[in-house]
């Protein structure tokens, strides 16, 4: 019996260290060629953490997945796509943000600041490492997060999370993450649109 519990024991912590990116030495990669540079989620945390004035984070998945799968701590959210209401194959339709780099400009500044791109798994923040350097950022200020928030499908078929988002990913890694809303993170042009109109306590509650 003891030895049976054991091989258990055993088969557990195997099948964990299958799932767990940090704890399995996870291999980040770059899913699309784009300009710019790739930091990991630890580099991009240590990055932050050197000079937290002038390096940002840029979530630019929709506001949907910004708000309800949760986002870095600290991250401004800058869609490079929208959802719509149009029901397509795969669920409903997004279209793309022809105004991204225009949004990155009222927030950032090219000539001072780092921008860290992620989205959900590494292929939007490719495009959006793209347009941020068109939009003025030299290449070596602008960064895709490889593996993105919540990371790439699990493809391993021995492991209990096979086709799951758990390969990778600043949420699999641990860093410091958070569902709260903070207006000044949010999506500048839908703040504005309400600061000053009978909304405004609406904010006030949001930053609570």
């Amino acid at each position: 019996m003891k030895r049976i519990a054991c091989w258990t024991l055993v088969a557990m912590v195997t099948l964990f260290l299958v799932g767990s990116p940090a704890l399995a030495g996870y291999a980040y990669k770059t899913n699309k060629p784009h300009l710019g540079g790739d930091v990991t989620p630890v580099e991009a945390f240590e990055m932050l953490q050197k000079n937290p004035d002038h390096t940002f984070l840029v979530d630019c998945r929709t506001r949907a997945e910004y708000q309800f799968v949760g986002h870095p701590e600290g991250a401004y959210n800058v869609p490079i796509r929208f959802l719509t209401t149009k029901v397509g194959k795969k669920g409903y339709s997004e279209v793309g943000n022809s105004d991204f780099g225009k949004d990155l400009l009222a927030r950032f500044n090219p000539e001072t600041d780092t921008l860290i791109i992620l989205c959900r798994s590494g292929n939007r923040s490719c495009a959006g490492c793209n347009e941020a350097i068109k939009a003025g950022w030299a290449e070596d200020k602008v960064f895709n997060l490889m593996g993105g928030f919540e990371g790439g499908k699990n493809k391993n078929k021995a492991s209990s999370f096979y086709g799951q988002r758990w390969a990778g990913g600043w949420k699999l890694e641990g860093l410091p993450w958070t569902y709260k809303m903070d207006t000044a993170l949010m999506y500048k042009p839908d703040v504005d649109k309400m600061a000053g109109t009978e909304n405004d306590g609406l904010l006030k509650v949001a930053q609570k």
